[in-house]
C-alpha cells in the first residue's frame, strides 16, 4: 500500500535541499517527495493512503548509537531505586519490592538506579545498610552508572569474597576502614564478577523482557538501537528472536573483544555486518575505564581535591593494542568505552599502532568509535579526525551529573564535559547516546541537553559547548546512521531510503529550545508501518 504524508512540517535532514511538503512511501521505502504542487496528482489516486499530519512534524526516526537493549527490559523489572534520597528509602523500597513481587525466601533481591551523588549520606549503601533488608537472601544494588554497586554479607559469602580476596584487575573491593574486611562496595570489574556469579542468565523470560525493552525505544521514536557488550548467551537469544521475527526494530550487537569475538563472528556469519530479520553483528566492544561521576574514569590529572588519584586503567597498552588489532584484522568496527582522557589517550595510541601493523586492506574504512568522550581534549579530537574515529558522546551527563563533574573535576574540566560543539566544529561525525538502561532512551531529552547544557540544579555548564538544534538532530539521525554504515538507507528523508519516520507534536527547529524536552512523540514508523501511536487521552 502506498502512503502519502502531508499537512505538516517535514524535516528531511538533507542539508541545502528544497523544502518538502509531502512524502510518498511504498513497500517500506521513500519513493518520492517534494512540494504539494509537484505531488498534487497523487492526491487524486484512491489507491494511495493519505496521512494528514495535521500540523505536526515529520522527520527521520531516531537512531540509538550506543546502549544495551538486552538490559533495558530486565532492569525495568528490578527494584527501582532512582527516586531514593537516602539509605532508609533504599531499605524500604527493597523491602516493599520483596513483598510486592512475593519473592521466595531464597530469591535474591536486586535494585538498580541509586546514585550516591544525590543521596543525603553522599555515600554508597554498603553491607551494613543492605543487611537491614535481609541477612537470609542475597541483596544487590547497582549504581545508576552500572559501574559499581553494593551487596550484603550473604552475597559476599556466597561469592567467596573475604579479607583474603584481592581486588580484580580493573576493579576494586571496598574495605571496612582500617581493615581488609570487605564492606560490600564493589566497583568496575569486581562488580561485574559479582553480577555474573550471583544473578545468572535471564532464561525463558528474556523474550518477554526484550519486548518490554523494545517498547521503550519505540515510544521514544527510535527504530534502530544497539546492544553493546553482548555476551555469548545474549547472542544466542538474539539469534532465536531473529528467527522468530520477534524484533520490531533493528538491533546492532557488539560482543566483547576481550572474550572470543572471532568465534562468534564465525558462528553467526548470517548477521556479520548485515541484517537478517532486523539483527546484525556490527563489530566488537571494549572497556578501558569507569565513570567520572563514580570517580573511576581514568584521567591524566588528579580528581579535584585529590593529591594523585586519577582513577585507573582496565588494561595495559599491549593488551589494548591486541584488542584493537583483533577487530581490525577481523575487518569490523571497534567501539571503545573511554570516559577519562587517559583512557582516550590509550585508545588513540593503541589503535594507531594496531593500524600500522595490520595487513587488512580495508583497515582505514572501519569507522572506530570512542564511546562517552566525557573528558576528551581538543588534541584528542584532532587525532580522532585523523583516524576517522567517531565520537559517540553521552551528552546527557551535562544534566544528570553536571553538578557532580564540577565538584569532581573542578570548574575548567567539569564545564567542558561532553564537548560536542568543539567536536562538530572540527568536522567529526558526532552522535549522542543515553547508554540505556543507565538513562532512558529519550532522544528529545538528549537534544534538549545538547542545546541548553543545563544541570539538575538549573545551572548552565560550558555554554560554549552548546550546539544548534539542527546539529543535535544530526547527532541522533544521519550521524548515528553513519556510525552503523547505514547513511545510504537511514537517517534522513530521501528517495530510496527506508521509511523509518517519527511524528512529533512540535518542530524542534522552531520550538522554544528550553522546552524541546517537552515535545511528544506521536507516532513511530518502521519501514512504512506504524509501530507506535500515542493515545489521544
Amino acid at each position: 500500500m502506498k502512503k502519502l504524508y502531508y499537512g505538516g512540517e517535514i524535516i528531511t535532514m538533507e542539508k541545502d535541499k528544497e523544502p518538502v511538503e509531502a512524502v510518498l512511501v511504498e513497500d517500506g521505502v521513500i519513493q518520492d517527495l517534494g512540494s504539494l504542487s509537484k505531488l498534487e496528482p497523487l492526491f487524486q489516486d484512491d489507491n494511495i493512503e493519505k496521512h494528514n499530519l495535521e500540523g505536526n512534524t515529520l522527520l527521520p526516526s531516531f537512531i540509538d548509537p550506543h546502549s544495551h537493549i538486552s538490559m533495558v527490559g530486565p532492569v525495568a523489572a528490578l527494584c527501582d531505586l532512582s527516586e531514593c534520597d537516602n539509605f532508609n528509602e533504599i531499605v524500604d523500597q527493597l523491602k516493599a519490592y520483596i513483598k510486592e513481587k512475593q519473592l521466595k525466601d531464597s530469591d535474591p533481591v536486586i535494585g538498580f538506579g541509586y546514585d550516591h551523588n544525590v543521596l543525603q549520606e553522599a555515600e554508597h549503601p554498603t553491607k551494613e545498610v543492605l543487611n537491614q533488608v535481609s541477612m537470609d537472601r542475597i541483596v544487590i544494588v547497582m549504581h545508576t552508572s552500572g559501574h559499581m554497586g553494593c551487596v550484603n554479607d550473604l552475597a559476599l559469602q556466597i561469592a567467596g569474597i573475604d579479607e583474603n580476596t584481592k581486588d580484580h584487575e580493573g576493579g576494586t573491593i571496598g574495605r571496612v576502614q582500617g581493615t581488609l574486611e570487605p564492606n560490600g562496595y564493589l566497583e568496575e570489574a569486581s562488580m561485574m564478577a559479582m553480577r555474573e556469579k550471583l544473578t545468572g542468565d535471564m532464561g525463558t523470560n528474556f523474550a518477554a523482557m526484550m519486548q518490554q525493552g523494545q517498547e521503550m525505544y519505540i515510544k521514544n521514536g527510535i527504530t534502530t538501537c544497539q546492544d553493546g557488550a553482548t555476551s555469548k548467551e545474549i547472542m544466542q537469544l538474539f539469534h532465536t528472536l531473529a528467527d522468530e521475527n520477534a524484533l520490531m526494530i533493528d538491533v546492532v550487537a557488539y560482543p566483547l573483544v576481550m572474550e572470543t569475538p572471532t568465534e562468534l563472528l564465525e558462528q553467526y556469519k548470517r548477521y556479520a555486518k548485515k541484517y537478517s530479520n532486523r539483527f546484525k553483528l556490527g563489530g566488537y566492544k571494549l572497556f578501558l575505564d569507569g565513570s567520572p561521576q563514580g570517580k573511576t574514569a581514568w584521567l591524566t590529572e588528579p580528581y579535584e581535591g585529590e593529591t594523585d588519584y586519577k582513577g585507573y586503567a582496565w588494561y595495559q597498552d599491549e593488551e589494548v593494542r591486541q584488542f584493537a588489532l583483533t577487530a581490525i584484522n577481523d575487518d569490523v568496527q571497534l567501539l571503545t568505552h573511554c570516559n577519562g582522557d587517559a583512557a582516550s589517550d590509550q585508545l588513540l595510541r593503541s589503535y594507531a599502532n594496531a593500524l600500522q601493523v595490520s595487513t587488512n586492506p580495508n583497515k582505514h574504512k572501519l569507522r572506530p568509535v570512542m564511546i562517552h568522550c566525557q573528558t576528551v581534549r581538543d588534541d584528542q579530537l584532532d587525532e580522532m579526525l585523523k583516524l576517522d574515529m567517531i565520537p559517540s558522546i553521552f551528552n546527557v551527563h551535562t544534566y544528570y551529573w553536571g553538578d557532580v563533574h564540577l565538584k569532581n573535576l573542578g570548574a575548567e574540566r567539569g564545564s567542558r564535559i561532553s564537548p560536542a560543539k568543539t567536536a562538530f566544529d572540527k568536522g567529526l561525525a558526532v552522535n549522542f547516546h543515553q547508554d540505556s538502561p543507565v538513562v532512558k532512551p529519550d532522544m528529545l531529552h538528549a537534544i534538549w541537553c545538547a542545546v541548553n547544557r543545563k544541570t539538575r540544579s538549573g545551572s548552565t555548564i560550558g555554554e560554549q559547548e552548546c550546539v544548534t538544534v539542527y546539529e543535535a538532530l544530526q547527532a541522533v539521525t544521519i550521524n548515528a546512521a553513519y556510525q552503523y554504515f547505514e547513511e545510504n538507507n537511514k537517517g534522513s528523508i530521501a528517495i530510496g531510503k527506508y521509511a523509518d519516520l517519527v511524528i512529533l507534536d512540535q518542530n524542534p527547529l522552531t520550538a522554544n529550545k528550553e522546552e524541546i524536552n517537552k515535545i511528544n512523540v506521536l507516532e513511530t514508523i518502521k519501514e512504512g508501518s506504524t509501530i507506535y501511536q500515542k493515545n489521544e487521552t
